[in-house]
């Protein structure tokens, strides 16, 4: 097997993307830290949490929608759930599965914690880019996550952490 090293342009460009996500990844984490007491994970399962139908999802469901391993998301939601941030329940529509709930107290730190993340991500990244930067922006970004999630042929679905082989199951059956 013959290796495809990167051309100059396309080293450059992988080193760009990885310097500018590593900075962006330590700008939230530390204003995050600084304002809300937690790092950037742990307000993203509130935020997701609170987007949610009646703000809750089965741990399997969150930790796909956060592409982390479930080892991983139960590490933070146990610590969410130490703070009063989120509650565990029984999944009633499917016993092998467990609810995460943001609660109130966990609602209103996210409420608190937001206009300074929005903050924080205006000004480190889309204040820095042009209306067409931020198109191309999505478009590649979004073209990146289907190849990887399986969205196109030749994906790499199987070989994600966070999928389970279960028959997905997002809300009760009717």
């Amino acid at each position: 097997m013959t290796t495809r090293w990167l051309t100059p342009e396309e080293q450059r460009a992988w080193r760009a993307y990885l310097a500018a996500s590593r900075l962006l990844d330590d700008a939230m984490d530390r204003q995050l830290q600084q304002d809300a007491g937690m790092p950037h994970l742990f307000y993203s399962v509130l935020a997701i949490l609170s987007e949610a139908p009646e703000r809750r999802l089965r741990m399997t469901d969150l930790a796909e929608e956060l592409k982390i391993t479930r080892s991983r998301l139960t590490y933070a939601v146990t610590r969410l759930e130490r703070d009063g941030l989120v509650r565990r329940e029984d999944c009633p529509w499917d016993r092998r599965s467990s609810l995460a709930a943001l609660t109130e107290e966990g609602m209103a730190v996210l409420e608190r914690a937001a206009p300074g993340h929005v903050g924080t991500v205006r000004a480190t990244l889309f204040d820095r880019l042009t209306p067409e930067q931020v198109r191309l922006l999505e478009e590649i970004c979004s073209g990146v996550a289907r190849g990887l999630q399986g969205g196109e042929a030749g994906g790499a679905a199987g070989e994600v952490p966070w999928r389970r082989r279960a028959t997905p199951c997002a809300e009760p059956p009717e």
